[in-house]
């Protein structure tokens, strides 16, 4: 197991990334607290751990709110004595460019990408330090490292978790903390379909559309997602910091068109 009897605090772990994150972490061995914005969503993901054999505790908390977050982090330790993994991955946005962008959807997004990735930070580095190091898993994504077109909050935040990650990697590395960011494609998983505002079962119409996005011809799933951040969890990944790591299918790697379109 890559994570046995360790504590790992999830956000958005509802469903899609955080909920598959839970449960793989679970899996290898680690005591979970699933913490999402629906307090229906958490236990739910909880109980398919403790079904299952796991040990796991669910917590309703907007990553907006610092006091929120703070309570989050105490109730963790009371709940299991230590955090060794946190994983900021709560996260929103708006399919607007700039100017079609209100003040309003801003604000929600960059709150909750980025001041909730802070406010995570903020409060679980100290108890990290204390309990002898941890690491922490951003999400953020592949619109953080590369344009996007009309997802100008959304960027804008991610990009902001790229390299915020990179600098609490630097601040407390001689603490023993590790903080890396993963930078995911398109990966199928309901926020995409609710932020998207996409009609009732046009579902596969637009799965089908964003993975030709993908030099691999498709789109990642939830699970991929979180075998990556196990392992980044994990002292297999014990000399990996500072860095944004890509699982997008190849997107990253550059200009890439469709065979369909090469010879048009």
């Amino acid at each position: 197991m890559l994570l046995k009897d360790k504590v790992a605090l999830i956000t958005g772990a509802g469903s899609g990334i955080g909920r598959a994150s839970a449960i793989r972490f679970a899996q290898e061995g680690a005591k979970v607290v699933a913490a999402d914005l629906r307090p229906e969503s958490a236990a739910n993901t909880a109980s398919e751990i403790g079904n299952a054999g796991g040990t796991a505790k669910s917590l309703a908390v907007d990553v907006r709110n610092g006091t929120e977050v703070e309570r989050m982090v105490n109730e963790t330790m009371r709940a299991f004595g230590r955090i060794d993994i946190l994983f900021n991955n709560a996260g929103v946005f708006v399919p607007k460019n700039v100017v079609e962008t209100t003040e309003e959807e801003w604000d929600w997004v960059v709150d909750v990408c980025l001041k909730g990735v802070f406010f995570g930070c903020k409060y679980a580095i100290p108890h990290m330090i204390k309990g002898g190091g941890g690491v922490i898993i951003n999400t953020a994504s592949g619109a953080g490292i590369e344009g996007v077109p009309r997802l100008g909050a959304y960027q804008a935040a991610k990009g902001g978790v790229v390299i915020m990650s990179k600098g609490i990697a630097l601040d407390f590395a001689r603490d023993k903390i590790r903080c890396v960011s993963i930078c995911p494609g398109v990966i199928e998983t309901p926020i995409a379909e609710n932020c998207n505002q996409i009609p009732a079962g046009a579902s596969p119409a637009m799965w089908s559309r964003s993975g030709m996005m993908h030099p691999l011809g498709r789109n990642g799933k939830p699970e991929e997602v979180a075998a990556l951040a196990a392992f980044l969890a994990s002292e297999q990944a014990g000399f990996i910091t500072g860095v944004a790591v890509p699982i997008d299918g190849g997107f990253n790697a550059g200009a890439w068109f469709p065979p369909e379109l090469r010879n048009s």
